[in-house]
């Protein structure tokens, strides 16, 4: 299905996301300890920068648009994985190499997630829209 405008750019950050999945999947994968700690030591920043903006966007325009529609399921999940990768990326921040491996796991689930149900169950209604 083609992308609703009002989620290309949520959409377009995906990328974004999974290549610091993919990032941090291969130094885990290659247990390339410098490539780890780089990571760890740029978590803080990178989440800031990256992922954060786009989560409180979701949080504070589609979610409660979705939340008013009954989609009550689609927006808890959605919390649920905002704070559980804001929870590892917090550990990895702090030095916890040991989280790499699960935060890429569960971000590029996450990403799956919102593309292929979370975006296209958006779009399913007439009245869409996003900010």
């Amino acid at each position: 299905m083609k992308r609703h405008p009002a989620l290309l750019q949520l959409s377009r950050e995906h990328h974004t996301a999974l290549k610091l999945s993919l990032d941090c999947r291969k130094a885990v994968l290659a247990a390339d300890q410098g490539a780890m700690s780089a990571l760890a030591s740029q978590m803080s920043s990178l989440f800031a920068a990256e992922l954060e903006p786009h989560f409180q966007r979701e949080e504070e325009e589609l979610l409660p648009w979705l939340e008013a529609a009954g989609e009550h399921q689609l927006v808890a999940r959605t919390l649920a994985e905002h704070a559980q990768l804001r929870g590892l990326a917090e550990r990895i921040g702090r030095g916890d190499r040991g989280a790499l491996e699960a935060f890429a796991t569960a971000l590029s689930d996450h990403v799956r997630f919102e593309e292929r149900e979370l975006f296209e169950k958006a779009q399913e209604y007439p009245a869409f829209a996003v900010g």
